[in-house]
């Protein structure tokens, strides 16, 4: 071979190079696409807003008579204990009462007995619901330890035997606000249209319940009127959350769903059950300035109170309210699914290529979607395909 041949068989072989090496640069690169595998595991799906606790029971007492204050010895969140004395007012000097006014004050009194009646037997019918209640417990009890009912039966029971117990003490709560009013209809009467009154008397204002000082209306001495408000009471051991939320989650909403009250400052987070859904929606200015129509939704706490004795009245919680859930569910990153026609579909890799797969989608909540069929556990779906993702096309994990 001489060397004119030698020569070409080099070009050549430089050229071959060379058009090899500019068809590798060139060739389709598989896309980067980020991958997760669809797995099995506990769903939910809940709707989260703030809410706040309120004291259920809380009364404003109000001044029986018009006269003259003394200063109040109380601070918010001072206990005071029923029939404990709270405010000393040293009454005006009584007027004449026309009979009209003397008959107000009659039925006044006449009405704070009917109310007193009407609280008691409010309190005969808690008290039933409650010995029931606990009855139907204890008949269940047995019966979950023997696997003949379930838990969530069991559950139930207890959380109808808590809300009849708060019911009852409502109840009696209510039944001593009567009294308190009553008292104070009869004092309102004596001191008022009497002449021959004693107004040397000081009118001692009593605490109609147990509980903690809430707001004080008149702290210093000075002149108050007749129904004026003096100050708060209530108690704060029997707490309630009230959550406003956007009218169209709160169609969704139902009394008896469970809870769940987090980041409210303690470790592990609350129970609770919705008790009643409001049937007024209110306008609210968001964040954003946009108007929104939203619902108060009231629910009960239902964990131990030792783990939440620390809260007290308008605390901030955040409640979530639980639509659905499932302890085993096949799900993937909701980011993962797009629209093909009037279907879902989803990319999964297979062989290092992206093939398109027609799924059937059951619940979602933002993050995760269930998959009903169309998908078997473990396999490889792309998050977030863009445009360039089509049915073949090769692929690499980022």
């Amino acid at each position: 071979m001489n060397v004119q041949w030698r020569r070409r068989i080099i070009w050549l072989a430089v050229l071959l190079l060379i058009v090899a090496a500019l068809g590798y640069g060139f060739r389709p690169q598989p896309q980067l696409v980020d991958v997760a595998a669809a797995t099995r595991g506990p769903m939910q799906v809940a709707i989260e807003e703030e809410g706040k606790s309120r004291v259920i029971d809380r009364y404003i007492i109000t001044a029986p008579v018009a006269g003259t204050t003394c200063r109040v010895d109380l601070d918010v969140g001072d206990s005071v204990e029923k029939d404990q004395v709270l405010v000393n007012i040293n009454p005006l000097p009584s007027q004449a009462l026309d009979p009209r006014a003397r008959a107000e004050a009659e039925a006044r009194v006449a009405a704070a007995e009917a109310a007193l009646r009407a609280a008691e037997q409010n309190v005969d019918s808690a008290r039933a619901e409650a010995d029931l209640a606990g009855k139907e417990l204890r008949r269940l009890e047995p019966l979950a330890k023997q696997g003949h009912i379930s838990v969530d039966r069991l559950d139930q029971a207890g959380a109808q035997k808590r809300n009849t117990a708060a019911v009852l003490r409502s109840a009696v709560f209510t039944v001593d606000v009567a009294k308190h009013e009553l008292e104070a209809a009869r004092t309102a009467l004596r001191y008022t249209g009497n002449r021959s009154s004693d107004v040397s008397e000081m009118v001692q204002v009593h605490a109609p319940i147990s509980g903690r000082i809430l707001k004080l209306q008149h702290e210093c001495e000075g002149v108050v009127t007749r129904g004026q408000a003096l100050l708060e009471i209530g108690d704060t051991r029997s707490l309630e959350i009230e959550t406003d939320v956007l009218s169209v989650d709160a169609v969704k909403i139902k009394p008896g769903m469970p809870v769940l009250y987090e980041r409210w400052g303690g470790e592990t987070p609350l129970t609770g059950q919705v008790r009643s859904v409001e049937p007024v929606g209110f306008t609210k200015i968001s964040a954003l300035g946009v108007e929104e129509q939203r619902v108060l939704i009231i629910s009960d706490i239902t964990s131990d109170p030792e783990q939440w004795q620390t809260l007290g009245d308008g605390y901030r919680v955040e409640s979530r309210f639980i639509l659905w859930e499932e302890p085993n569910v096949l799900q993937i990153p909701a980011s993962a699914l797009f629209r093909s026609g009037d279907q879902w579909a989803i990319f999964v890799v297979q062989d290092n290529k992206a093939r398109r797969h027609l799924v059937k989608v059951g619940q979602r909540n933002g993050l995760s979607a269930q998959i009903l069929s169309g998908l078997t556990e473990g396999a490889a779906v792309i998050t977030h395909p863009n445009n360039t993702i089509e049915d073949g096309v090769r692929v690499r994990q980022r």
